[in-house]
């Protein structure tokens, strides 16, 4: 009898073991898909967010790794422009937006990555230069690609869009214009390395422009309205 009710024990110990066992995983699984910064948050990710909003203008506290009211705000503020839910939390949509990979490294925050800009970069090309012709939007996005692989601006997508004072659409809220099909072939387009600019990291309407320094760049195309320049 007392053999029995030991081995009783033993199972319902070995099952309630495995439960134990099995809601951990699950946990660690949700974790890793919904892996997020919020307020309170402490790292190197909260880092990067505050790096990122900092030199973008949305943020200007201290970069010291911890989410605060005020990176809670500049959240917020980056949220909105992005067209995002203004939660004040970086989730995987606000991270993939801003660049950053999640610490999850996860395959599917991948593809979410890439979605992501290639949504972000089809709504500037729409904001700056829907009306223009094809080749011309192309071009826009590779001046866009461009500024990403020299070393004199951000190294991400969102980095260069939301740089402070480098798009007027982003400053006037056209960003968030939902963009057509022919803005997100002419994204899809750049970014499979269609540069139509030849190299161009600038790019203006010369009936429009008023700063005269633009006016000094060797100009490597003119399509459509806009000169396209190094």
């Amino acid at each position: 009898m007392f053999k029995n009710k030991k081995k009783i024990i033993i199972i319902i110990s070995l099952i309630f073991i495995g439960i134990l066992i099995a809601l951990g995983i699950n946990l660690l699984k949700n974790r890793s898909v919904e892996a997020l910064s919020k307020y309170g948050s402490r790292g190197d990710e909260v880092k990067q967010i505050q790096t990122k909003l900092k030199n973008w203008g949305y943020y200007n506290g201290s970069v010291d790794g911890i989410y605060g009211s005020k990176t809670v705000e500049a959240v917020k503020y980056f949220q909105r422009k992005n067209g995002l839910t203004a939660d004040g939390i970086a989730g995987q949509k606000t991270l993939s937006a801003m660049g950053i990979n999640s610490s999850s490294g996860s395959s599917s925050s991948s593809s979410a990555s890439n979605d992501s800009n290639l949504n972000l970069l089809s709504r500037l090309i729409y904001g700056e230069a829907r009306g223009e012709p094809y080749t011309g939007q192309v071009a826009v996005g590779a001046v866009v690609l461009n500024r990403v692989k020299s070393s004199s601006f951000p190294n991400t997508i969102a980095g260069v869009i939301y740089q402070n004072g480098a798009f007027d659409v982003v400053s006037d809220g056209q960003i968030n214009l939902v963009q057509n099909s022919t803005a997100k072939k002419a994204a899809q387009d750049a970014l499979n390395g269609w540069d139509p600019s030849y190299g161009a990291i600038y790019y203006f309407n010369p009936n429009t422009a008023t700063n005269k320094w633009i006016w000094s760049r060797p100009v490597t195309v003119t399509i459509g309205k806009h000169r396209f320049c190094k």
